[in-house]
């Protein structure tokens, strides 16, 4: 009977750990059925993968690479996944690591004259028993650290040397890697869309990049697991799962231009104000002769009958009134798919208003804030700008003064998450003289300004978690001041900076606007005593396009 016990005992525990490794996988398989996932990894063989049998199996119900003292790599060795190359795609899984560094390679490619068929290099979104390294994105063989962690970067070439450009941050370092559990068991998320990488430790954007550079950069490749060479190590992955995005035409047309979409609203409140089309083909003829590698469209009177204009958009922006009315809220779900495949959407003065409730969670979600009825405010007034964030949108931007209808008060995401303020002044008490009311005043705003002497954001730069972003501007009542070249310029920042376009160093446009410009277009006629030399004043106007 001893005998007998001593054969089923580990037999039986064998079947327990399969039985609970299946009851995991089924757990998750059912936990997110119909997201679009697929599993990758059966939890119990190493079925669809392809690596050197000396050092991966499957333990527990995970992929477990391991090296020992006895049984050491020579050199990085991969477990590659035979489901052929992808392009666009998202992947989750959870891994844990003892000791040493390793990695999830995507987009990668065999290695010339390598000792075996299990070394590639590529993309890795590298992690590590350590503090330093988990979450960046990493070039194994491929042009070294491509993004820190915490670090936002744009990858080029420049007279023949790789350049990359941190433009930005998705966090600290520290406090991120806080957040990464020490030998136990991180989800990670890669996401993978044309040339924008991000990635995600626990639910973290540990970092952020978008590979510009033209001749490395890989649309493409293959899928695999790493195991460093080195000190022992013991790495396991579980939960491995793939959804493959939809190509894109940026994906298809490496070379294609960028693509900017402009929607604008219908004639809303008479000449030289709410000028939606106007104000519209003005930034786009301004955006193009400034960047010629952009596209642009403009669609005007509100949503577009023919929404394939918004095919291979990778920005949207939208001038019109707001409210209620908005354009955009019959059409929730279509902006944001847009704004789930990482086109980046502008909203521009009354188009910053919605309702509270499903479109105002929605602005939140695209762009950060919005204007909320009954907490903003609208009074017209003189702002006063003349300190700036470290931005992209500010490149170039000298201080301005300029009078207009400035929104205030905003609803932002809670704790200002993801949110850069990018134009900021503290609005007089002149600002809050009329009663309370929807747009007019309230005890919150009052308090805020009156009472705490809270400065106030006017434009703002937001950041999603899949890499997308938003930009918010309450300017642009008073159509003449598109004639300014700080207003306009800083909005045409915005617009490149949304579209993943790299701001050049003195932002974009310089060339001068003349008032007969700025009449073009327009939707009303301007009445016989309409003073153009008082506009041109006002605004520093020349008399004539030079």
């Amino acid at each position: 009977m001893y005998r007998l016990l001593l054969l089923v005992l580990p037999i039986t525990l064998a079947l327990s750990q399969v039985a609970t490794a299946d009851h995991h996988e089924d757990r998750l398989e059912s936990k997110h059925a119909g997201d679009g996932f697929a599993r990758i990894f059966d939890g119990r063989t190493l079925s669809g993968w392809d690596g050197n049998p000396k050092y991966w199996s499957v333990l527990d119900g995970a992929i477990t690479g391991q090296t020992t003292a006895e049984n050491p790599t020579n050199g990085n060795t991969f477990l590659i996944w035979k489901g052929g190359d992808i392009a666009n795609f998202e992947l989750k899984l959870e891994y844990k690591i003892i000791g040493g560094n390793s990695g999830i390679q995507y987009r990668s490619f065999p290695l010339e004259k390598a000792d075996d068929r299990w070394r590639i290099g590529g993309y890795q979104a590298d992690f590590e028993a350590g503090d330093t390294y988990s979450g960046i994105c990493y070039g194994e063989a491929f042009r070294g650290i491509l993004a820190g962690r915490g670090e936002k970067t744009v990858l080029t070439t420049k007279e023949g040397k790789f350049h990359k450009q941190v433009t930005g941050s998705v966090g600290d370092s520290a406090a991120i890697g806080k957040q990464i559990k020490k030998e136990d068991w991180n989800t990670y998320h890669i996401t993978a869309r044309d040339f924008r990488m991000v990635h995600r430790i626990n639910g973290v954007t540990t970092c952020e990049l978008i590979d510009n550079d033209v001749e490395a950069r890989r649309a493409s490749g293959l899928l695999a697991l790493q195991l460093h060479a080195g000190p022992p190590m013991k790495v396991q992955f579980r939960s491995v799962r793939l959804k493959k995005l939809k190509a894109t035409a940026a994906t298809s047309q490496l070379e294609a231009k960028k693509k900017v979409v402009f929607i604008a609203g219908r004639k809303s409140h008479g000449y030289g104000a709410h000028e939606h089309y106007a104000g519209c083909a003005l930034l786009a003829r301004s955006l193009q002769k400034a960047m010629p590698e952009l596209e642009t469209e403009v669609v005007r009177d509100g949503w577009p009958a023919d929404e394939s204009v918004l095919n291979g958009a990778d920005c949207v922006v939208m001038y019109s009134d707001g409210g209620g009315g908005h354009p955009v809220i019959p059409h929730l779900a279509q902006m944001d798919e847009l704004a789930e495949r990482g086109v980046g959407l502008v909203f521009l003065h009354y188009a910053v208003e919605v309702p509270a409730g499903e479109p105002g969670d929605h602005f939140l979600k695209w762009m950060g804030g919005y204007f909320e009825a009954n907490w903003s405010v609208n009074p017209h007034w003189t702002a006063h700008f003349s300190d700036f964030p470290d931005h992209p949108i500010t490149a170039g931007v000298e201080p301005f003064s300029i009078h207009d209808e400035w929104y205030y008060h905003m609803r932002f995401r809670e704790n200002m998450t993801g949110v850069t303020p990018i134009l900021t002044d503290l609005p007089g008490p002149e600002t809050l003289v009329r009663s309370d009311g929807p747009h007019s005043g309230n005890p919150k705003v009052r308090q805020a300004v009156l009472q705490r002497k809270q400065p106030q954001h006017l434009a703002w730069a937001a950041t999603r978690p899949d890499g997308g972003r938003g930009f918010g501007f309450t300017g642009g009542h008073d159509h003449w001041n598109w004639g300014e070249p700080n207003f306009r310029k800083l909005v045409l920042n915005a617009i490149a900076w949304c579209a993943h376009t790299e701001i050049p160093v003195g932002g974009v446009g310089h060339a001068q606007v003349t008032l007969e410009q700025l009449e073009q277009n327009q939707d009303e006629e301007p009445s016989q005593d309409f003073d153009r030399d008082v506009i041109r004043k006002r605004i520093h106007l020349p008399s004539a396009a030079k």
